[in-house]
């Protein structure tokens, strides 16, 4: 059986603001096994994204972590000093993150950007980085290599510039990635490529992954487990097959409802999920889903707690028990 790579207990994750405690990040425990892709979904401001950083420590102010425990191969990250912390980044755990425009450097060259990854963390020349980014961009799809790493990022396309930061992701081969919606922005058939792409490298490399998204058919078809987050919580948690076949909580209810369909189903009106995520800093009492919910009771007003409907299978929901 494979053993956990990554045992999140307890992460907290808040950003003080002027308008209050922004609560991105609410008492997240997960656990995820090594070579095994775990798909992060929900809506936009769910705290997907807040919670990859917090994995890495790279919470921007006005956030930070307030409580909680990031067990990676073994080491708590967060109580790990800064240069600790600075050669676990890009050596054994890497980020693709949403926009590669604003996460490359737009003043140097790609090949330096992926050179800067390998002379941080291996005992090689500059050279000897470049020779090695020649032969990244070339294993992640990029014609005439030779040539790419002398450009700056503006000179390539929105699919290319995501095929370098998967390059720089995978430079020092992690033993754990987090892809953070990495099709963003992306047409239809490039995010095609990319998924597929990123799906080799992670069975070839044998990788654990985490993929941040909202699409759920992406899910469907990488991931082996999926963790449903809203305002912040994992409100269920499953295996894939399991949690397609059997979803439990109204939310993730809703989120399948509304993939579009195929066959003789397709063209139907889509079902939407009511209203939207309530504010981080003024969350509903008990249950956060309660004022988009149509099964909800007087009990909801009580925070429910996880329940195990199937063995693996937990949701947070009163009327799953």
């Amino acid at each position: 059986m494979p053993l956990d790579i990554l045992d999140i207990q307890g992460l907290t994750t808040h950003f003080f603001t002027r308008a209050g405690i922004i609560k991105a990040v609410d008492n997240l425990s997960l656990k995820l096994q090594n070579g095994h892709v775990l798909g992060l979904v929900g809506e936009s401001g769910c705290g997907k994204t807040v919670t990859a950083l917090s994995i890495l420590n790279l919470v921007p102010p006005p956030g930070r972590i307030v409580s909680g425990s990031i067990f990676f191969e073994g080491r708590d990250l967060l109580i790990l000093s800064h240069d600790e912390m600075r050669s676990i980044r890009g050596a054994r755990i890497s980020m693709i993150f949403q926009e590669p425009m604003t996460a490359l450097n737009p003043v140097l060259t790609v090949g330096n950007q992926i050179a800067e990854v390998l002379t941080t963390h291996q005992d090689i020349t500059k050279k000897k980085a470049l020779d090695s980014a020649v032969e990244l961009l070339h294993s992640v799809g990029i014609p005439s290599p030779e040539k790419r790493i002398y450009e700056y990022p503006h000179q390539l396309s929105g699919g290319m510039r995501q095929r370098v930061m998967i390059a720089m992701a995978i430079a020092c081969k992690p033993s754990l990635l987090l892809a953070d919606e990495p099709t963003t922005a992306l047409d239809v058939t490039i995010q095609a490529h990319i998924l597929e792409l990123l799906g080799h490298i992670q069975t070839e490399m044998g990788m654990a992954m985490i993929l941040v998204t909202h699409d759920l058919g992406l899910i469907a078809e990488r991931a082996q487990e999926v963790a449903v987050m809203y305002t912040g919580r994992i409100v269920e948690q499953a295996g894939t097959l399991e949690i397609f076949a059997n979803p439990q909580h109204p939310y993730t209810r809703g989120l399948i409802a509304s993939i579009p369909k195929t066959g003789e189903d397709a063209g139907k009106r889509l079902l939407t999920i009511a209203g939207s995520v309530p504010q981080l800093y003024d969350l509903p009492k008990g249950c956060t889903f309660i004022t988009r919910c149509d099964i909800k009771t007087s009990q909801c007003t009580t925070e429910p707690g996880f329940v195990e409907v199937n063995p693996g299978h937990l949701v947070r929901c009163w009327q799953a028990r």
